[in-house]
């Protein structure tokens, strides 16, 4: 085989578990330790960077769950989403809430498997960065490997603008623009992924950062612009929760009393709301081939848009 852009960069125990599809890991390692796969005729090791042009030589091997991975491919529903940005390196698309990113956790299938399927002529399609299934708005995926490192590292040194359209409840204070609250991930005895908020000092916190602008009051609500400057998981909903001002329609760190009369129509006259209202509405990045400033921007969902409509200001 030989190695093109959309492999170059790539390890080589990865490479051949992606190409190996239904092979054991324990059976590609086996064949690397025994130097049955040969990079340029050469022995080469798992953690072998391949190059572009490189020529590997994968072994024979038996792939006894091919029909069962192709099985579950097979019932892959083919998407696609509202594209707002692609090219032959990246491509940036309107996620719509309710929908993962990637199957996994009880989820069968994502956008990145819905796509895959929507577009099998595609060589390579990755997601760069995640939102939460709850969470609607700008999703990034590279095109090339090459794009995809550049645009992680930019993710990772904090280069790209990443902001949130999000609805609290209650009035924010004016006067509060930075939250710096470290986070710790956990597991609950269900097994459901949860984060806290923990002191600065704790041992296994992780230092999270979010600015805060206050959009428009409402009666007993705030829409807010919030830009994380660090991209930790559900960061931003357990943030504002942590400042005592929950998101609308968040069923993990929310007001469930409150969420469930919002989704009946008992909350706000003339509208059912049924969703989290968090929303990546902006997003700015290098592009990673021409290093131009992309600067990208998602309208709010309708059904968002209906709920402010009708809520009272004050």
């Amino acid at each position: 085989m030989t190695i093109d852009d959309g492999s170059a960069g790539q390890r080589l125990d990865n490479f051949l578990l992606r190409v190996l599809k239904g092979v054991p890991k324990t059976h590609v390692y086996r064949i690397i330790r025994a130097g049955e796969v040969r990079v340029n005729k050469g022995r080469a090791s798992a953690d072998t960077r391949l190059e572009l042009g490189d020529i590997v030589r994968v072994p024979p091997v038996r792939v006894s769950a091919a029909s069962t991975d192709e099985a579950a491919a097979a019932a892959v529903p083919p998407r696609e989403f509202p594209v707002l940005f692609e090219d032959e390196h990246l491509l940036v698309i309107d996620k719509p809430a309710g929908v993962a990113v990637h199957g996994g956790s009880g989820v069968s299938f994502g956008v990145i498997e819905q796509l895959r399927r929507a577009r099998p002529q595609a060589r390579f399609l990755e997601l760069v960065h995640r939102l939460d299934k709850e969470t609607s708005g700008l999703l990034l995926l590279a095109k090339k490997r090459s794009a995809l490192t550049a645009l992680q590292d930019q993710f990772r040194q904090r280069e790209t603008g990443k902001t949130y359209a999000a609805l609290v409840i209650g009035h924010w204070p004016e006067s509060k623009k930075v939250i710096d609250v470290a986070l710790h991930k956990y597991l609950t005895p269900e097994g459901e992924r949860r984060v806290r908020a923990v002191p600065e000092d704790h041992g296994e916190g992780r230092r999270s950062i979010s600015l805060v602008r206050v959009v428009t009051r409402y009666a007993a609500f705030s829409l807010l612009d919030v830009t994380i400057k660090t991209g930790r998981t559900h960061q931003i909903r357990v943030h504002l929760m942590h400042e005592g001002h929950a998101i609308v329609g968040d069923d993990k760190y929310g007001d469930f009393g409150l969420n469930k009369a919002l989704a009946a129509g008992r909350m706000v006259a003339g509208a059912k709301f049924e969703r989290m209202f968090l929303h990546a509405r902006r997003l700015a990045f290098d592009h990673p081939a021409s290093g131009e400033r992309i600067e990208l921007a998602a309208p709010l969902p309708p059904e968002c848009e209906t709920l402010l409509t009708q809520l009272p200001t004050g």
